[in-house]
């Protein structure tokens, strides 16, 4: 197994089932326990949003394959991983003329939605393919030239507060979305 860096990036994580089941299974594995995975909760670390640049540089260094593990934010990423990426992957260690320091890296996006898979296709309700809302994130590998790997998505899990769901199909559904990124991360 390649060094793995999970970079979890939910706002509220102590009360997402998902990310929290999600992250206690990886945190589970031999290779966790040997240091073969390592851990950034970004909300704990940082509350305030004030990225420590170089600890998180030191720790992609480290890391041969990176893993962004987060919930689908108004078709996009959470604001607290926008401000890590906006703050980490500056000009010249992730790109630029001596930015390569994340080259050749796998990058693994691990996510789930609130909406089911229909929601996300032209004329449904989201109105786009899952895959296009991607993009930003999609050229930002290819900026930084890290391999891409196919995204782990979870669909239909939503985690809002006043909706009601099973969370025993939850944490069913997303120890399955833990075993398939698991799986993902052994075969790099």
């Amino acid at each position: 197994m390649k060094k793995t860096l999970i970079i979890v990036a939910h706002p509220i994580h102590p009360a997402s089932v998902t990310t929290t089941q999600i992250a206690e299974y990886l945190k589970d594995t031999n290779e966790a326990k040997s240091g073969e995975i390592q851990f950034r909760n970004l909300i704990t670390l940082y509350p305030d949003y004030k990225i420590d640049k170089k600890a998180e540089q030191e720790t992609l260094l480290w890391a041969e394959t990176v893993v962004l593990q987060f919930p689908f934010y108004w078709y996009s990423i959470p604001g607290i991983l926008k401000t890590w990426i906006d703050e980490v992957l500056e000009y010249g260690f992730a790109y630029g003329k001596t930015g390569d320091k994340l080259k050749g890296k796998h990058l693994i996006l691990s996510f789930s939605t609130g909406g089911p898979a229909e929601a996300y296709a032209h004329g449904a309700r989201n109105n786009y393919e899952i895959e296009e809302l991607l993009f930003p994130i999609i050229q930002t590998s290819n900026l930084i030239g890290t391999i891409l790997e196919t995204p782990i998505v979870s669909f239909g899990m939503p985690n809002i507060p006043g909706i009601e769901t099973n969370k025993t199909e939850t944490v069913k559904r997303a120890t399955e979305h833990a075993e398939r990124l698991y799986n993902t991360v052994l075969s790099l």
